[in-house]
């Protein structure tokens, strides 16, 4: 198989978040698609089924399954687009976490703009010491007027604010730690995040530490986790409740990468939450089945 790659959340090849796209896995068993992902190694691939009726997306990491990804759902609707397989427009893309309305304008450089789930969160009560320890920090870098917490607008992931932007590049995660210290969702991800930032024009920086159970270790730059930090602002950040509100996550810093995400903030609590990104083409990977 020959399958595109493309870098999410960026203009430039190799500047963003690579996820392979394979535009016709109709006929692919969930086997195949789990060898696949491993193979490619990438924290998530797409795997796109595409008949007049619907539009389905699943989303594998090299470990697993997971319900809903931001920078492989821009990367395939920028490969359907670029292939002539989809319009501008919305659309409706079925996937593990439901049927989510998706947008796609900007013509031969297509912008997508991805609905999530409205943001969830559920207080974090386990040891806050050793989870900072298992990122190489210490209780003196949490920033004490936010609280930890798990939250999700599709996949569920702790949110750790940190004071300073200074932190981010003495973290080392010991992912394998992870599933002992979060006993709630031991299959959690951690997603440190400052409100200092290297651009005056981002509200949030963040780095994603994988769950052990994907087969990876850190996610360059990550969808899913900006709408949670997205609706993480609204609720608990000083000026971010009213609404609505647009604001933009930088990511990828510590890893050499520059990538943004833009993400679309409903007044409402209930209502869902958005993000939106561009993504390019990488290059070509073949692998057999």
């Amino acid at each position: 198989m020959r399958i595109p790659v493309y870098d999410a959340f960026t203009a430039t090849p190799g500047g963003g978040n690579p996820a392979g796209v394979v535009l016709d896995a109709a006929h692919l068993t969930d086997g195949e698609m789990q060898r696949i992902a491993a193979r490619l190694g990438f924290n998530e691939s797409a795997f796109v089924t595409k008949n007049d009726a619907e539009l389905r997306i699943r989303y594998f990491t090299p470990g697993h399954e997971v319900p809903l990804c931001g920078h492989a759902t821009v990367a395939a609707l920028t490969a359907l687009s670029e292939a002539g397989m989809l319009p501008e427009g919305e659309t409706f893309v079925t996937t593990g976490a439901g049927v989510l309305p998706m947008r796609i304008t900007g013509g031969a450089h297509p912008t997508v703009t991805m609905t999530q789930t409205p943001y969830e969160e559920k207080p974090f009560t386990e040891d806050t010491a050793a989870l900072l320890d298992a990122i190489g920090l210490t209780e003196a870098d949490l920033d004490p007027a936010l609280p930890i917490v798990y939250a999700r607008t599709g996949l569920w992931t702790v949110l750790l604010p940190i004071t300073t932007l200074a932190a981010f590049s003495r973290m080392r995660p010991d992912n394998r730690r992870f599933p002992e210290i979060l006993k709630a969702m031991p299959r959690a991800s951690v997603h440190p995040f400052t409100l200092e930032t290297r651009d005056a024009d981002c509200r949030m920086h963040g780095r994603h530490f994988s769950s052990p159970f994907s087969g990876t270790v850190e996610d360059r730059v990550t969808g899913t986790a900006s709408g949670a930090m997205g609706g993480y602002y609204r609720k608990h950040v000083p000026g971010g409740k009213p609404g609505p509100l647009t604001l933009t996550v930088e990511q990828g810093h510590e890893l050499g990468l520059d990538g943004r995400v833009t993400v679309h903030v409903p007044e409402k609590e209930a209502d869902p939450i958005a993000i939106s990104g561009t993504a390019v083409l990488r290059g070509y990977t073949e692998t057999e089945l």
